[in-house]
């Protein structure tokens, strides 16, 4: 299969590139990270894309993938940006898929070392035995799409997964919220019931939980390895169709340690600037910013603070 097609002007520009770097650098940082970005199987990436483009009637407005390029321009786009390290969240929507993925991303990682080993799982007889291979050969992060993959979290197919992600730690991005769709199994209230049966699942909750932003709040606030992350979250994009609650926004700055930086590079509709200003201009200080952008990630993940 051909690389997924591009249309119009390269997705990226040296100004463009500039103006993230200014962002950071003007922190004191390093460069940033990014828990949520998406690299995939040109086949399947195809498809997700497919969906964005035809996903308008869904949410009520266009989905246009701003950084729609082959692998290596996305790539080559992250790192102009200073990304120092990033994920390729992929995920299954049927059985048997899921460990084929964990192939594809584990190759993925080797190639690119700035890519954090990514995999995933799905409720299936099979998912304790390829999630205990993934830890055991250096999995970093997890995600799991309660709504594409159409599952529930408590499905008892999964309980020597969580159990053996609660006991190893690795973080989980789970995609558990009702937006930008409510899905069968979406919703504050399954997550709520795993972390009574598994409290120290180190759960990083995608989209800050759109659009149930308070109650996935409150299981931050209660679990110690409950996080969030900001994709997609306080942008325009989002803010038309499920606007954070001013009320909720002085909560980030006491859950300041629980919140990571995520963007869904590629598959979002808008620049990669607007992700970072919308977090910007939230107004919580420089010391917010620098421990969104950076330094949280880069402690739950052990990045060192600098290349040398």
């Amino acid at each position: 299969m051909s690389e997924p097609t591009t249309s119009g002007p390269a997705p990226f520009s040296t100004g463009e590139a500039d103006d993230v770097r200014r962002v950071w650098q003007q922190l004191g940082l390093p460069g940033l990270i990014d828990v949520h970005t998406h690299f995939m199987p040109r086949s399947v990436m195809d498809k997700v894309w497919a969906y964005f483009d035809s996903v308008g009637p869904l949410v009520g407005r266009e989905w246009p993938i701003t950084y729609r390029a082959d692998e290596e321009t996305r790539i080559e786009a992250l790192r102009a940006f200073g990304i120092r390290a990033f994920s390729s969240l992929v995920y299954p929507h049927k059985p048997d898929m899921a460990e084929w993925l964990n192939g594809w991303a584990a190759d993925f990682a080797s190639r690119h070392p700035d890519c954090l080993r990514t995999a995933t799982f799905y409720p299936e007889e099979q998912a304790r035995t390829y999630v205990s291979r993934a830890i055991a050969s250096g999995v970093q992060v997890f995600k799991c799409h309660v709504q594409v993959g159409d599952f529930s979290p408590l499905d008892s197919l999964l309980d020597g997964v969580w159990s053996q992600i609660a006991d190893t730690g690795v973080p989980v991005i789970i995609h558990c919220g009702s937006g930008p769709a409510p899905g069968r199994f979406t919703g504050p209230a399954p997550i709520e019931k795993l972390l009574q049966r598994f409290p120290s699942l180190p759960l990083i909750v995608a989209h800050m939980g759109t659009p149930e932003y308070a109650e996935f709040l409150d299981l931050a606030a209660r679990f110690e390895n409950v996080r969030l992350d900001t994709t997609m979250s306080f942008t325009d994009f989002s803010e038309e169709g499920a606007p954070y609650p001013a009320e909720l926004v002085p909560r980030l700055s006491d859950l300041r340690a629980k919140i990571l930086f995520g963007s869904d590079f590629p598959n979002i509709p808008y620049g990669y600037t607007h992700a970072l200003d919308a977090v910007i201009r939230l107004d919580l200080g420089d010391d917010w910013l620098r421990a969104v952008l950076h330094d949280n990630a880069a402690r739950l993940f052990g990045i060192p603070p600098s290349a040398g």
